[in-house]
């Protein structure tokens, strides 16, 4: 059994270093102090630096994730500071990374109590991010061993592609971490939609952390909706629902941690002695034609 914690992360503004730091570290500390070995934060939840450059500058919608790039490496510090002290694992969300090739990616680090674990980036990209942001997508898929067991991260969008979440239920993984950041409730549900799907088809579990609150100060964090999720395959031992637990409010006014027991034996159980083997029968929708339209 291990304890996980999925943040419903409302968006504040936060002028300088120290107030960030301050906020992030008892943001991670209250986690923890409740039991919790794994914190999740949303994507673009790093975007939050923003707030510590020019008005003009972070109002721009390019030039706020460029003025961000010197910050991210004390961030990162940061973020593996927490991890290491907590003792515990620390997804801290994504932020906008400008690589060498000269093009943003959407990146996600994975922290725990021994240093960085590595990082995945956001793989299929929304219209907003490469036709008004120009955000390009990553490569390659991670798959993260940790005490806990083994994790893969799905950011956002890559959550309503089946086959992402395939390869990495394949790769051994029992527990995807699904940051988001959306600014309608039918994008939320879309995410949303998508992850308990993946839960089901490949039997495993997904943990949904997302951005919530009003931030007119940011033209990429201005709007947020959603729940923080555990989702489940509806089976033997789980939730009917397949919800094990999520937040109440769509968009609620301070952070919440929805923090829930989960237990990986059981999710791998259902996989060996379920009422359905979604999982072992997904070859069979290729076999013998059955995708031949008559």
């Amino acid at each position: 059994m291990i304890k996980v914690a999925a943040c419903q992360y409302h968006i504040e503004l936060f002028t300088t270093w120290e107030a960030y730091a301050e906020h992030l570290t008892t943001l991670c500390e209250e986690a923890a102090e409740q039991g919790a070995e794994l914190l999740l934060l949303p994507e673009y939840a790093g975007l939050v630096l923003t707030g510590q450059l020019p008005e003009a500058e972070r109002g721009d919608l390019h030039g706020s994730i460029a003025g961000i790039q010197p910050l991210l490496p004390r961030w990162l510090a940061l973020c593996e500071s927490l991890a290491r002290r907590l003792n515990l694992y620390l997804q801290p969300g994504s932020v906008a990374v400008l690589d060498d090739d000269g093009i943003y990616r959407n990146r996600a680090w994975l922290f725990g109590p021994d240093g960085c674990l590595g990082t995945q980036d956001k793989l299929i990209m929304t219209r907003f991010e490469l036709e008004q942001w120009h955000i390009a997508a990553g490569s390659g898929l991670k798959v993260f061993d940790t005490a806990l067991g083994k994790l893969g991260i799905l950011i956002c969008y890559d959550n309503e592609f089946p086959l992402l979440a395939h390869t990495l239920a394949e790769a051994g993984v029992d527990l995807i971490l699904a940051p988001s950041c959306t600014d309608t409730v039918a994008g939320f549900h879309r995410v949303r939609i998508g992850a308990q799907a993946r839960a089901l088809e490949n039997q495993i579990a997904v943990l949904h952390s997302p951005t919530v609150g009003l931030a007119p100060w940011s033209p990429s964090l201005d709007e947020g909706y959603g729940r923080a999720s555990l989702y489940v395959p509806s089976d033997y031992g789980m939730p009917a629902s397949g919800i094990v637990a999520e937040s109440e409010e769509l968009c609620p006014t301070r952070s919440h941690w929805l923090i829930c027991d989960l237990d990986l034996a059981e999710v791998r159980r259902v996989r060996e002695q379920g009422q359905v083997f979604t999982r072992r029968d997904w070859p069979r929708q290729f076999d013998d034609g059955r995708l031949v339209l008559r």
